[in-house]
């Protein structure tokens, strides 16, 4: 009876547990079907109600009214451009920084360190003005290297290759010492192959973080042609009415790339987070 019991037990906790995933999965993939399905639908089918998850009219001309009505092609290339650029610096700086605070003891390492850890603590919004005053005052303004330069590295980049390259054993880098290589060869050649868990981690980081940034690029760019994605969907906002159906449209489009980084990344993502120390 007992064993009986505790299958019944084990079978309830396990059909709670799945229907608690399900039920947080229908809820996060709910928006994103609904946007899906409505960037298949005319302008006044959107919000029709009860809702239909496949269209009764299904149409393609939002798709071709995105890259006609508007310069979204111009669009997705600046978002690529400063997120790809960005993305690859970050790879290269963090890497670079994270293993010289993790194996070179150089003097007042440790507090340099934790000083670039307190500038995690300070909000984004507190940096803006500064940030956007020495851009002008360079007279960046509009232009990709304004877009470019203050996202080229970063604290939790630099902490995330730092953790990760503690973890792997020394005994490595000797042996590479001994067969002749310095300090960059080993970086190069030793330290970094056996980082991609980490540089995948970082790669999808910073590239959604780049990839749906708004408030940067609103604030320094000021003609059509340097819009990236997130500032150019505003074109089809207008003051009485707002094109939702082609919103959602570039909405879907805007995030097939995130999703296909992501499938390609989250194995490394995964074991990234794991090797690197931040679960704690």
């Amino acid at each position: 009876m007992d064993i009986m019991t505790n299958k019944d037990t084990s079978l309830k906790t396990k059909l709670f547990v799945y229907g608690l995933l399900i039920f947080f999965a229908l809820l996060y993939l709910g928006p994103f079907l609904w946007t899906l399905s409505s960037s298949f639908k005319h302008a006044d089918a959107v919000f029709d109600w009860p809702f239909h998850l496949i269209p009764k009219d299904p149409t393609l001309q939002n798709y071709v009214k995105v890259f006609t009505t508007v310069p979204y092609g111009r669009w997705l290339f600046n978002s690529a451009f400063v997120t790809l650029t960005i993305v690859v610096s970050n790879l290269f700086l963090s890497s670079l920084a994270g293993y010289a605070f993790a194996r070179i003891d150089f003097p007042g390492r440790d507090i340099i360190f934790m000083g670039l850890l307190g500038t995690m603590m300070i909000p984004g919004p507190v940096t803006i003005v500064p940030v956007f005053s020495l851009m002008s005052m360079l007279e960046w303004v509009n232009t990709y290297k304004a877009l470019i330069f203050p996202g080229i590295t970063g604290a939790f980049g630099i902490f995330l290759m730092r953790q990760f390259f503690q973890s792997i054993p020394m005994s490595l880098e000797d042996a590479a010492r001994i067969d002749g290589l310095g300090r960059f060869g080993i970086w190069w050649r030793i330290v970094m192959p056996l980082a991609k868990p980490a540089l995948g981690a970082l790669t999808i980081f910073t590239f959604m973080g780049q990839w749906n940034n708004f408030m940067w690029p609103f604030l320094l760019t000021s003609t059509e042609d340097m819009f990236t994605l997130t500032v150019g969907m505003n074109a089809f906002k207008g003051q009485y009415r707002t094109l939702w159906n082609l919103v959602l449209t570039g909405s879907v489009l805007m995030a097939i790339p995130v999703i296909i980084v992501f499938i390609i990344f989250q194995n490394y993502f995964i074991k990234g987070v794991s090797f690197s120390g931040i679960k704690g």
